[in-house]
C-alpha cells in the first residue's frame, strides 16, 4: 500500500527509442499539466492542501512548490543542453528545499503561476525541437551520466502525473 502512496502513477521507467508519437504525447502532457493541477486543486481546502498524501510524505502545498521548482530545472537543463555540448548540470537537494518557509507557508497561487507561463514557454521551446535535437545530452553529476533531452522529456512527462496522481490521493480520500 505505501508503494501505491509514493508512486500512484507506478514508478518511472524507460525502454528503448521513442516514436514521434509518444514524443508528442509527451508534450502534450507538459502542455495540460497546470490546467489539470488546477482543476484538481480548486475544491481542495488550505487544510487539505496542508495534507500529506502519505505517510511521512509531502504535503499538497509542497507538492506543487517542488513541481514548480523542478520544472523550472528542467526547462532550464533543456535550454543548456540546446545550446552547450553536454554541459554538466547542477543538482539540487530537493527533500531539503522542501522544508523551506516558501514550501511550507508561502500560498501555493505563486507557483501555479509559474507553472502556467513556464509550461507555456516550455511546450513552445519542445513543439520547436527537431528530432535530432531530442537526441541531446546535459551530463548529471549525481546519476554519473548523460540524459539525453528525450529521456528528460519522458521523465517529466511522467513527474506531471505522478504529482497529479499524489494529489488526486487526497481528493478522493476526502470524497
Amino acid at each position: 500500500m505505501t508503494e501505491k502512496l509514493k508512486f500512484p502513477v507506478g514508478s518511472f521507467r524507460v525502454q528503448g527509442e521513442f516514436s514521434e508519437s509518444q514524443i508528442k504525447s509527451f508534450i502534450q502532457d507538459i502542455k495540460d499539466f497546470p490546467k489539470l493541477l488546477k482543476n484538481e486543486i480548486q475544491n481542495l481546502s488550505e487544510k487539505e492542501i496542508d495534507t500529506s498524501y502519505r505517510p511521512e510524505g509531502w504535503t499538497i502545498r509542497q507538492v506543487i512548490h517542488h513541481c514548480a521548482d523542478s520544472h523550472m530545472n528542467s526547462f532550464i537543463r533543456f535550454k543548456l543542453a540546446l545550446t552547450e555540448d553536454n554541459p554538466t548540470i547542477k543538482g539540487y537537494h530537493e527533500d531539503i528545499w522542501a522544508l523551506g518557509n516558501d514550501y511550507t507557508q508561502m500560498p501555493i497561487v505563486s507557483s501555479i503561476q509559474i507553472l502556467e507561463g513556464l509550461h507555456a514557454r516550455w511546450t513552445k521551446l519542445l513543439e520547436s525541437m527537431r528530432p535530432e535535437d531530442y537526441k541531446r545530452t546535459f551530463y548529471h553529476p549525481e546519476m554519473k551520466k548523460e540524459v539525453a533531452l528525450d529521456r528528460n522529456l519522458a521523465l517529466y512527462s511522467w513527474h506531471c502525473k505522478h504529482h497529479l496522481g499524489h494529489i488526486k490521493l487526497i481528493s478522493q480520500r476526502n470524497n
